[in-house]
């Protein structure tokens, strides 16, 4: 028996590859599915089962093109409800694998169709649970993206995961390993640990969550308490999760077409598609074209994408470093957002030489703030709520980017105003969509927070 974690860092995502006698399973694959094929022809396998522990909400699943390409079935737990054919499993319903055996144990609560799959060795003993948003290490799944109106609520759905851990998860030994479907970073839930496996028996220790003498009142309020809102393109990834999407060799090859700046100017101008430079921010600092976006590809790009382009149809035209095409349009689908239309060819250098205008966003040092500070300049903090009540400089107005258009009206109008975050990633994302809203008084602080503390600037919780 092989087990196999296949984590994906800017999705904080876990997909698993589970092999015995030939035969292979594949839990939560990702949209690419060309790894998990070539990893199970290294194997000289096959692949027999595609098991999803829920319909997804940050990300697009690739379960659909995986059992188009293998033959091999597609398996929910009790409740789901997709509009293509799948295996519906009943609570405890079990697959054989080779010499091993995964067994469905239905366990609602994040979603009313989430499903824990148990995998037992050789030898019947159980070796894994595969929890995917059930339970994660350090938390458990997020009760609120499966609330509706009249219907359910996220108390109910708490109360509904409260049971489902208590009486399907907990009882289980300390000795089976937990592999989840996220770890820390994603918006699944609020208080992952930075491991991505772990044993039952230490979770049942240290998991706020677990805790044997808690109440199922005390479970509902703590697991509900302090969600921030999901990110808005959550519903359409279930959506598309549900009930299919465009074949990514297509979105694939739609997506990494080159186009010279006269076209590219042309299809921006006739499709009002989003220009997005995924390049590094300091690149765009330096010189970018007027009224895009920046979210770079080194930083947690899908994610951010999805939180801020929110629509799942907008159109997209890339700016992106040389080599790196493939990639954007890879990591742009995973998240559902299928519909770019090509790259800038020769990038911003082409864009230049073609006579067309170039933009630039004015960055100063944290000394240069602390130099500024002295006159009272308006300051602009985009870290999240829990960043900025950590520390931040007092006379700093906090502005989350996740919700930065809610702040638009309090922004000074006329003087600059100084924007960092914790590194200076996101603080540049901010300055973009500030500046493709016409407010170009905006200056970003390079190295955010951590440069402003060793710069000396005076911080307070």
């Amino acid at each position: 028996m092989k087990v196999e974690q296949i984590y994906t860092g800017c999705l904080s995502q876990g997909a698993y590859y589970i092999e015995s006698q030939g035969e292979v399973a594949i839990i939560d694959p990702l949209r690419e599915t060309k790894p998990y094929l070539e990893r199970a022809e290294k194997d000289n396998a096959k692949i027999k089962y595609i098991f999803e522990t829920h319909f997804h909400a940050d990300f697009v699943s690739g379960h659909i093109t995986l059992s188009q390409q293998t033959g091999a079935p597609i398996v929910y737990g009790p409740l789901a409800n997709p509009t293509f054919e799948a295996i519906v499993a009943k609570d405890n319903e079990v697959f054989k694998l080779g010499d091993v055996t995964i067994t469905a144990i239905h366990t609602p609560g994040h979603t009313m169709e989430s499903t824990t799959y148990l995998l037992k060795d050789e030898n019947g003993k159980d070796y894994a649970i595969f929890s995917g948003d059930t339970l994660f290490l350090g938390d458990v799944g997020r009760p609120d993206l499966a609330q509706k109106a009249n219907e359910v609520t996220q108390e109910d759905l708490a109360g509904i995961l409260f049971d489902s851990l208590r009486n399907k998860i907990m009882p289980l030994a300390d000795d089976v390993i937990v592999y989840p479907a996220h770890g820390a970073g994603s918006a699944c839930g609020k208080n992952m640990m930075k491991e991505t496996v772990d044993t039952l028996g230490n979770q049942k220790q240290m998991n706020y969550a677990l805790r044997a003498d808690m109440t199922r009142e005390e479970f509902i309020k703590e697991v509900t308490d302090g969600l921030a809102p999901p990110p808005l393109y959550f519903p359409m990834n279930v959506k598309m999760n549900r009930e299919g999407y465009s074949d990514f060799n297509e979105v694939l090859a739609e997506g990494t077409k080159a186009l010279d700046p006269e076209t590219f100017e042309r299809v921006a101008n006739e499709t009002n598609a989003i220009v997005l430079d995924v390049r590094h921010q300091n690149d765009f600092i330096s010189g970018h074209i007027p009224r895009s976006i920046f979210i770079g590809l080194d930083g947690g790009f899908a994610p951010w994408v999805g939180a801020l382009l929110a629509d799942v149809e907008q159109k997209i035209l890339l700016v992106v470093a040389p080599g790196r095409e493939e990639e954007a349009v890879t990591r742009l689908s995973r998240v559902g957002f299928d519909k770019t239309l090509g790259y800038l060819e020769g990038g911003v250098a082409a864009w230049e030489k073609a006579g067309k205008e170039i933009d630039t966003l004015t960055s100063v040092s944290a000394e240069t703030l602390k130099e500024k500070m002295q006159s009272n300049v308006p300051i602009v903090d985009v870290r999240n709520d829990g960043e900025y009540n950590t520390a931040h400089i007092p006379q700093a107005q906090h502005a989350p980017l996740g919700f930065l258009n809610d702040y638009l009206d309090g922004l000074p109008e006329n003087e600059p105003f100084y924007l960092h975050c914790a590194g200076g990633y996101r603080s540049v994302i901010a300055a973009s969509i500030l500046k493709s809203r016409g407010i170009h008084n905006v200056v970003d602080v390079a190295g955010g927070f951590k440069a402003i503390k060793e710069a000396g600037i005076p911080v307070e919780a």
